[in-house]
């Protein structure tokens, strides 16, 4: 990732992050942050596998939407959270592998929308082959 994080932001990140209970359940953890970008990688789990035996779509879509958003709250005021407004998915191939690693990045930062993208990938015997990208608008949500 590219560039100085503050402290104090990548604590509010990484503290939101950790109250995403499907994140959790996923086994995800962030892997890097930096000024308008987030990464996170998750196993992909007997538990969200679809009856093709690989990774189901909706592990891939909420690793990428995840990823994406929290890129934005990189870049949001410091009292913001974050809620995605919309977001597109086009599945490139199969989730077949050990892993997901999803990249999310800030394509243009809005005071109130932020437009991102976000890009899975699949690593399989050691190799990545990208799997998902995503396009989608992100909103910050003002407390009161």
């Amino acid at each position: 990732m590219n560039g100085t994080v503050d402290p104090g932001r990548e604590a509010k990140v990484r503290a939101s992050f950790a109250r995403q209970n499907l994140m959790a359940t996923f086994g995800a953890e962030i892997a890097a942050l930096g000024p308008g970008e987030c990464r996170i990688e998750a196993p992909i789990l007997s538990t969200a596998r679809q009856q093709h035996d690989v990774g189901h779509a909706g592990l891939t879509f909420a690793l990428g939407d995840t990823a994406a958003g929290y890129a934005a709250l990189m870049l949001m005021p410091e009292e913001a959270e974050v809620m995605t407004a919309e977001m597109k998915i086009n599945l490139l191939a199969p989730a077949r592998g050990e892993r997901l690693i999803a990249t999310g990045r800030v394509v243009k930062a809005g005071r109130r929308l932020t437009v991102v993208t976000a890009e899975v990938a699949v690593e399989a015997a050691g190799e990545l082959r990208l799997i998902a990208v995503l396009q989608g608008t992100m909103v910050a949500v003002m407390p009161g």
